[in-house]
């Protein structure tokens, strides 16, 4: 069955770039961000993975770790790893799963479950669907999952974002609207009646529609 939204993140043990770990112990009481790769030495990921490496102190703000994944063994993954810091100016700082089992790939549909050959003789485009953003909750539940097609770099810009939107709106009861950043108004959720809302925001709000009530962001 397909994961969806606030499902459990399958967990599992794995090699990385930085040992052994079991996918829930290492994530602790941190948001996650688990996004992967259809093969070492593909153009677009090495452009990515350089991009995330610069975004690390930005994850931290956040309290959320950054895991890549690819299908090669870790041996490969040090190789590819110097030609990044090479061409992006970023050394890889944060772990990379070598799942040459394609067990984690499996676990989270990235392609059939009936796939089970190994990464010998698989290409970029065999693994086309290994593209995917898992992000994580403290939970351990998938708040959001994304795929991306092989020419299209990912948005890591927009996965900030979206970590934003989402740590404010469990925080309080609010939600973000189209294209909103951190510091712009949001949006009171509908549950939240104006009874309530005049004792949370004592300095008011702008109502567009009974269901459509702006006000700045809390916090």
């Amino acid at each position: 069955m397909s994961l969806r939204i606030n499902d459990l993140a399958p967990n599992f043990d794995a090699e990385t770039t930085e040992g052994k770990i079991n996918f829930h112990d290492w994530l602790g009481d941190s948001w996650g961000i688990l996004f992967s790769h259809p093969k070492d030495y593909t153009p677009v990921c090495t452009t990515e993975l350089g991009y995330v490496a610069k975004l690390k102190p930005e994850f931290e703000k956040r309290n959320c770790k950054a895991i890549g994944l690819s299908i090669d063994p870790v041996d490969n993954h040090a190789g590819w790893a110097a030609d990044i810091e090479e061409t992006q100016g970023s050394a890889v700082n944060f772990p990379m799963i070598a799942d040459t089992d394609l067990n984690v790939a499996k676990l989270y549909d990235m392609f059939p479950a009936d796939e089970d050959s190994g990464m010998e003789n698989r290409t970029a485009m065999t693994n086309a669907t290994v593209r995917t953003v898992f992000v994580v909750g403290p939970d351990k539940n998938i708040k959001l999952m994304m795929s991306y097609p092989m020419t299209t770099g990912r948005n890591f810009d927009e996965i900030l974002r979206v970590i934003d939107s989402m740590q404010l709106t469990a925080e309080h009861k609010v939600a973000t609207p189209v294209n909103w950043k951190d510091g712009e108004d949001v949006i009171i959720v509908p549950a939240v009646t104006d009874e309530m809302a005049k004792e949370k925001y004592p300095d008011g709000w702008k109502t567009l529609k009974p269901y459509l009530r702006f006000v700045k962001q809390p916090g």
